[in-house]
């Protein structure tokens, strides 16, 4: 809440045990909202304003599109038959669960595709259970268009229930998130198939307002009657992020420990008619250009609705309206990990809205909130982020036609127990105590207000320049000069403001950029103060010196601290009466018809598959033709000139290769080859063209990956798993990438290898030393990983990437070094002649790829070529060309680790595009490559405690070794989150050392860190049982 507040907090935490004294009033149960049949909430009405567009709902609103249906029962072939039927679907596709409690032990998983229908018979009779699954999501959908999600429930997912991820038309209707009552607690009541027609009904009568674990014994109401929330919740229940025209209709979220139904990073989105209730925030809408809520009733949260900015993203958010809504009774304690961004919310708020610009809110019901209807706040109180492209303030918030009744009247105390675990770092529960002390001063009563204002402004900087690009040229602006931005464009040294104000005068343009304009027509219930601008923190120190005794001291020492009252004057608020105009009304939100565009070829027949699969080839060459098939094994593809061992001789054209630094997959070797066709060429591209390009492979191509486990005792090498990445092309031209999952077993003393696109999981051990360090590797896992084919799409398929499981690793500059094995174990594929090569010169001098570089000169001494990029192999000192162990050496091999295993997803087209945290070895390494920055998406067990990605100089504080780390155990937890039942070592310790004694306070966005080493900053000391520590040193009873 910015450093004052850290230092006003033991004056705060006396008072807060005076007003003890008082009581307080408090809020009135309003009772229950009775049960919610479908899990359309009852706050409002149909939402018919500014609906779907003509029918634009992402997927079929009767008949689905022509296509086969999958049909999942329950039972123990569920998941199998649930795996086999995602990874088959195709566009105009449905799968369809039956009615009944389905036990999943694996994820939803819908990639690059178009056009699909996943439904169930009801939210109250489909209910799938992911308490037991092995990946995070119950549902995920990426770069997809058009999917509709319909009638069912959602349980116990680990992570998000429902997240749609680079969506173009997505409809989440008539579905229900749901997390069991106390959650992975002591006291978790579980639904399960005996009782999930009774447990899924949840009321809202009494909300839990103290957080069980806060040390004051006069906190009592500790517990509700109805839910019990869990921190060890999944984070969100609807979760569409960084997509485009997403409806949310008549769904249902309950106990998130982040929000409920959330949509950000969005463009065009509508919630409407749905229900949230028992999560930290109800709804939220984040960093959304086009946003609207209608029809919705959020109760028994911690906050209601959530319009807001955060940092860093790939874009900033305008533009809202909230209309015909119910917000009642949000008073749940905050559940949510200390250190997110949504644990700072209060307790007792109907809606809040920070940095974020045009918001239209009408026609709703504000009620039964302990600090206030509406908090209207910026980043100036609760701390300037260093992203200085983001606007800090919310401007053009219109409120009109709302009704507010009892609103502000429980003041909800500081929450202890997450002051004493952040020891100190954040104290923003404070906040409502301010709040009611400067309403205090100002009225003679501790308590909110129906609208309470942080009233912080920001002023005219004629010295800070329109922001540009990385040429230098400007950047993209609005109609109104406001720049769009996002974290594709370098971070610019001051907040550029000049389109808020008439750059002759320095006035603010009003109303137009004037805060909120708070029309007449507003029904405000006497039983609470109207409106509050309790002008943030100041007058505050006054309290240092001046410690009361008594409540009705204190009450008389606040009224006559100077600055220190609220204002309650709504007359700046009346924009029509004081600046001649209102803002005008924000127009509906219209998201256009879904059309199909994707034409695929039928499925090939029964008949077409054995013909090809099965052709005689002549010795020596591959089954070229039979790429267009997945064949049920892997020898009829005819690849390798030993069947039964993938690292023995390619056949054809087959070329093995090698990376610098490879992707950790449980100590695996791994054996690559790629088979580029007759007469055909890849074409060279490399980090010029973008950082995600790969070289470009021809059609028919196919990229071979076998993963072993070598044993120097034995001197054996046992391969689990081959996958394979064919590049195909459709009759209609579209060409896409598929990946195949092949699992070798043992067949009448035969080794074969079998099509498992369902994927399963291998036991299998490790003995050998690392070819390049000589380092030992010994161990054993019952867990290593065998991916489904959407898990391999999960990485694979980024938006810049050609459809599809596109190549990853295939970039020149991880492939500038000689061919050698990562096996001490000898093989036969040592014996292809680009063994000891360069490889980049082989592929160009013997016509497997064009486009090469006129310069292809190779150093005598490492074989690298000089004159094209190359990443260093991570655990080897100087080979990155700096001096061993120098900072620039130790910055470059990490780069590259990070970069061959984070950036397929942490990129700005990649799966974790939404965090804002990139890993490519071009960007500069500043805030988008972690330093200081915030966890956007990572939930409670994902940052560990810890509020920053990267901490210069402290690596124990840092996310990011933490999740590659011995700490990470769970599965929300472990990076990278395939093949990854071990622990990195290596690895780890090199990025801690990195951070520890490299990154320093000389990177960009550094100061965006809070301090941790204490300094000249108040600390928490350690006190008895019977005692509160408070900052200042000192130690107050109970």
């Amino acid at each position: 809440m910015g450093m004052i507040m850290k230092k006003l907090f033991l004056p705060l935490v006396v008072l807060m045990l005076v007003l003890a004294g008082c009581g307080g009033s408090s809020s009135s149960s309003s009772g229950s909202s009775g049960s919610v049949d479908g899990g359309a909430g009852n706050g409002g009405g149909g939402g018919a304003d500014g609906g779907a567009g003509g029918g634009g709902d992402g997927g079929s609103d009767g008949e689905p599109a022509a296509g086969r249906v999958f049909t999942i029962q329950p039972g123990s072939e569920a998941s199998n038959d649930m795996l086999l039927a995602m990874v088959s679907a195709r566009p105009g596709d449905t799968i369809e669960f039956a009615a009944g409690y389905f036990e999943l032990t694996s994820g939803i998983q819908i990639s690059s595709t178009e056009n699909i229908l996943i439904k169930g018979q009801g939210m109250d009779q489909t209910v799938l259970s992911f308490k037991n699954s092995n990946t995070q999501e119950g549902l995920l959908a990426t770069t997809v268009r058009g999917i509709t999600v319909e009638d069912l429930t959602i349980l116990d997912s680990p992570g998000d229930a429902f997240k749609l991820q680079g969506v173009d038309h997505g409809t989440l209707r008539r579905v229900r998130a749901f997390w069991s009552s106390g959650r992975l607690t002591e006291n978790e009541d579980t639904v399960t198939a005996d009782n999930y027609q009774q447990k899924l009904q949840v009321a809202c009568t009494d909300p839990a307002r103290h957080n069980p674990a806060n040390p004051n014994p006069l906190e009592n109401d500790t517990t509700s009657p109805d839910y019990n929330v869990s921190v060890r919740s999944g984070r969100y229940g609807i979760y569409p992020v960084n997509s485009k025209n997403i409806l949310v209709e008549d769904t249902e979220s309950i106990g998130a420990s982040d929000a409920g139904i959330y949509v950000g990073q969005t463009d065009n989105a509508i919630i409407r008619n749905s229900r949230a209730a028992f999560n930290v925030f109800g709804f939220e809408i984040e960093n959304v250009r086009g946003g609207e809520y209608v029809g919705n009733l959020a109760e028994c949260n911690t906050g209601g609705f959530l319009v807001y900015d955060l940092d860093g993203l790939t874009r900033y958010g305008s533009r809202t309206r909230m209309y015909q809504n119910h917000a009642r009774n949000n008073n749940t304690y905050n559940f949510a990990e200390p250190g997110s961004i949504v644990s700072n919310v209060p307790r007792g708020v109907g809606m809040i809205t920070l940095g974020y610009d045009k918001i239209d809110v009408f026609d709703n019901i504000f009620e039964d909130h302990g600090v206030a209807g509406i908090v209207h706040t910026s980043y100036e109180l609760f701390g300037e982020p260093g992203d200085r492209r983001l606007d800090m303030y919310t401007e053009g918030m219109h409120i009109y036609n709302n009704t507010f009744r009892n609103n502000g009247n429980d003041i909800s105390q500081p929450d202890l127990a997450t002051i004493i675990e952040t020891q100190g770092e954040q104290i923003t529960s404070v906040f409502p105590l301010l709040v009611g002390l400067k309403v205090a001063a100002a009225t003679g009563q501790v308590r909110g207000a129906h609208i309470v204002w942080d009233g912080y402004a920001d002023q005219y900087d004629p010295d800070c320049p329109y922001p540009t690009d990385e040429q230098g040229q400007a950047i993209p602006a609005d109609a109104e000069g406001k720049p769009i931005s996002g974290n594709q464009y370098p971070n610019p040294d001051c907040r550029y403001n000049a389109y808020k104000f008439n750059t002759e005068t320095g006035e603010r343009k009003k109303p137009d950029w004037w805060f909120s304009c708070i029309d007449d027509n507003n029904t405000f219930e006497d039983d609470s103060e109207t409106f509050a601008n309790f002008h943030g923190t100041d007058g505050l120190e006054l309290l240092l010196n001046l410690p009361p005794d008594s409540p009705e001291d204190l009450i008389d020492i606040v009224q006559g601290l100077q600055n220190f009252a609220a204002d309650t004057d709504l007359t700046p608020h009346r924009c029509e009466q004081q600046y001649g105009a209102n803002l005008p009304p924000l127009p509906p939100i219209v998201i256009p018809e879904f059309e199909p565009s994707i034409v695929f070829d039928p499925e090939p027949t029964e008949a077409e598959v054995n013909a090809l699969c099965n052709a005689n080839v002549s010795g020596g060459e591959i089954n070229a033709d039979a790429y267009k098939v997945n064949c049920p094994r892997l020898d009829q593809y005819n690849l390798f000139s030993d069947p039964q061992d993938p690292r023995s001789l390619p056949n054809g054209r087959g070329v093995p290769f090698v990376l610098n630094s490879k992707l950790f997959s449980d100590f695996s070797t791994k054996y690559r080859v790629a088979y580029i066709p007759e007469g055909e060429q890849a074409l060279y591209r490399d980090g010029e063209d973008s950082a995600n390009a790969t070289i470009l492979f021809p059609v028919g191509t196919i990229i071979a990956k076998s993963f072993a486990f070598a044993d120097e005792t034995t001197l054996t090498e046992t391969v689990a798993e081959t996958r394979l990445l064919i590049k195909r092309q459709t009759s209609g031209g579209l060409v896409y990438w598929d990946g195949l999952e092949y699992v070798w077993q043992e067949q009448n003393g035969q080794r074969v290898a079998l099509l498992t696109q369902e994927g399963s999981t291998a036991s299998v051990e490790w003995h050998y030393h690392d070819v390049n360090t000589g380092e030992l590797y010994q161990g054993a896992t019952d867990d290593y990983l065998l991916p489904n084919a959407a898990q391999c799409l999960s990485c694979h398929s980024n938006d810049d990437a050609e459809t599809g499981a596109a190549p990853i690793g295939p970039k020149p500059r991880n492939l500038n070094r000689p061919f050698a094995t990562e096996s001490p174990i000898a093989s036969g594929i040592e014996q292809h002649p680009v063994n000891g090569e360069n490889q980049l010169l082989y592929w160009c001098q013997n016509g497997l790829m064009g486009n090469c570089p006129s310069d292809l000169a190779v150093d005598p001494v490492t074989s690298y070529i000089a004159a094209i990029e190359r990443n260093p192999v991570f655990n080897v000192p100087g080979d990155s060309g700096f001096e061993a162990g120098s900072d620039e050496d130790i910055e470059a091999r990490v780069r590259a680790y990070l970069e061959v295993n984070c950036a397929h997803c942490h990129n700005p087209r990649g799966l974790a595009q939404n965090t804002g945290f990139y890993l490519d070895v071009f960007r500069p390494v500043n805030d988008t490559f972690g330093i200081c920055k915030g966890p956007t998406a990572s939930g409670t067990e994902g940052r560990g405690g810890r509020l920053y990605d990267i901490v210069p100089g402290s690596a124990e504080d840092s996310i990011l070794p933490y999740r590659i780390g011995p700490e990470a155990t769970s599965l929300a937890a472990k990076m990278p989150p395939l093949a990854r039942s071990r622990v990195h070592q290596g690895a780890f310790e090199l990025v801690s050392l990195w951070i520890d004694e490299v990154v320093d306070s000389s990177y960009d966005n550094a100061d965006a860190c809070v301090d941790n080493d204490g300094g000249d900053e108040p600390s928490l000391p350690l006190c008895a049982p019977d005692e509160i520590p408070v900052l200042g040193g000192q130690c107050l009873p109970l």
